[in-house]
């Protein structure tokens, strides 16, 4: 009976919360404030925890998840110990296994020997420590066959159902982290799974959860592409530059070897207390960047003895006194479809093999090269039909910056306009402008240095 009025108290709770709110809090305030958190705890439990490997045989039998002494109030009172002010549990990793209740498969701890479900377990010990609270979940799902080849409709609809669940039962969550989309490892693009279409479906639920994508790999640093927060995973060679940052930024790194524990970690020599504090995250909270380490808890799912000492020491040399930086106002994020992707392309002469296609062929790290005796050089891209537009998205080679001032023309009925000029401050430019139907779509170089290159060019409605 208490548990049902647990839920109850929720229920209405949510309802209040989402359903309350007509109107979402100002984005750039929503970033100042996870910048202000500073530092917190990723958590990665999950299937891999009883595999010898991060990436288990997808089909791993459920009896395998057996957390048999699970205590979360451990885990928050260590966060606590270090002063962190937040959590971050891994709700679904790659593998596809679901650590809550969940009613869209069977692959889940309800029917694990422990039979609990870990996100409220979570959420419950988080909130009572006075801890923020976030999740995270992949979309590539190895189980459930949520990979390159096999996506359909239904797996999209699941996924809906998935974050509905995650978003309706266990109150406000202040950031949702994704993984496993649109990264060149997990090979499912924003268009198989349709980003804005789940963006927008998240904050129909809770207006005021942050979503975070895990994209770095392969979006450049200057501008949010499909995401509220820039990410970055430290272990897999994502640097954040601390001199150059202007961006609302996460960064991440394993306090141990490896994400998810492994039967070495208890006896492990683990990071640096000092290093965490001094290279990481005094340095990264000041260029604007939100710092989480994760703990991996144990087989038992309680955190190790060497792991909980590590972080009380942490604790002992740093505090969070509150706001380091004032994050600057940046660009709106980029949710949208780009309606030049892999479309046709034109351009003025280029430079030897870097043709024309290369600047929309949805790689950062290819380029259309203009060639040096062009003085005016131009690249276009013909649309599928009219389409209405009001964004273009311009991004340089990272190694040249020749472009200084552009403008952009759009075609229709055989007449190019032209509808906004800009100039480069950084690698990438954003223009915005009063919405008009095209048929193709024109970038006019105007002022430029050495090679103009263009690694990829966005169009947007």
């Amino acid at each position: 009976m208490r548990h049902c009025y647990y839920y109850l108290l929720l229920f209405l709770f949510a309802t209040t919360s989402v359903y309350g709110q007509t109107v979402r809090r100002d984005l750039h305030d929503l970033q100042q404030d996870f910048v202000d958190l500073r530092f917190g705890m990723f958590i990665h439990f999950n299937m891999p925890t009883f595999a010898p490997e991060d990436w288990p045989d997808p089909d791993m039998p459920v009896s395998a998840f057996n957390p048999v002494r699970l205590d979360c109030g451990q885990w928050a009172s260590t966060a606590k110990a270090a002063n962190m002010s937040y959590g971050c549990l891994t709700t679904k990793h790659h593998s596809g296994f679901c650590i809550w209740d969940t009613k869209t498969t069977d692959y889940n701890s309800m029917n694990s020997p422990v039979r609990k479900d870990v996100v409220h377990e979570y959420v419950d010990a988080f909130r009572k420590a006075g801890l923020k609270v976030m999740l995270y979940y992949s979309i590539l799902d190895t189980h459930h066959r949520l990979r390159p080849g096999y996506i359909t409709r239904a797996k999209v609809d699941m996924v809906k159902a998935q974050l509905k669940e995650l978003l309706t039962n266990y109150g406000d969550i202040t950031a949702l982290i994704i993984d496993g989309w649109d990264a060149p490892w997990s090979r499912i693009s924003y268009d198989d799974v349709p980003f804005e279409e789940i963006y927008e479906y998240i904050k129909s639920i809770q207006p005021n959860c942050l979503v975070m994508d895990l994209n770095a790999a392969k979006y450049p640093r200057e501008a949010l592409f499909y995401t509220d927060i820039k990410s970055y995973e430290q272990g897999a060679g994502q640097r954040i530059s601390t001199s150059e940052n202007k961006l609302p930024a996460l960064a991440c790194l394993p306090l141990q070897r490896t994400w998810f524990w492994k039967e070495s970690m208890p006896t492990d020599t683990l990071k640096d207390v000092d290093w965490i504090i001094r290279e990481n995250v005094i340095p990264y909270n000041k260029a604007y960047c939100n710092f989480i380490l994760n703990i991996a808890p144990n087989r038992e799912g309680l955190m190790d003895a060497n792991a909980v000492e590590t972080m009380k020491r942490i604790g002992s040399q740093w505090k969070n006194d509150g706001r380091v930086a004032t994050v600057p106002k940046a660009e709106m994020p980029i949710i949208q479809h780009n309606i030049a992707k892999f479309r046709p392309a034109n351009s003025s002469w280029s430079y030897d093999m870097n043709i024309m296609d290369f600047a929309n062929d949805d790689k950062f790290t290819t380029a259309w090269t203009s060639h040096r005796l062009v003085e005016h050089p131009f690249w276009e891209v013909t649309l599928d039909g009219p389409q209405s537009v009001n964004m273009v998205v311009i991004t340089e080679d990272a190694t040249d910056g020749a472009i200084q001032t552009y403008d952009i023309e759009c075609l229709r009925d055989g007449v190019w306009t032209k509808v906004a000029e800009g100039r480069f401050t950084s690698r990438v430019a954003i223009s915005r402008f009063p919405r008009t139907v095209a048929e193709a779509v024109r970038v006019n170089i105007t002022s430029h240095t050495g090679f103009p290159a263009i690694s990829e060019v966005g169009v947007y409605k």
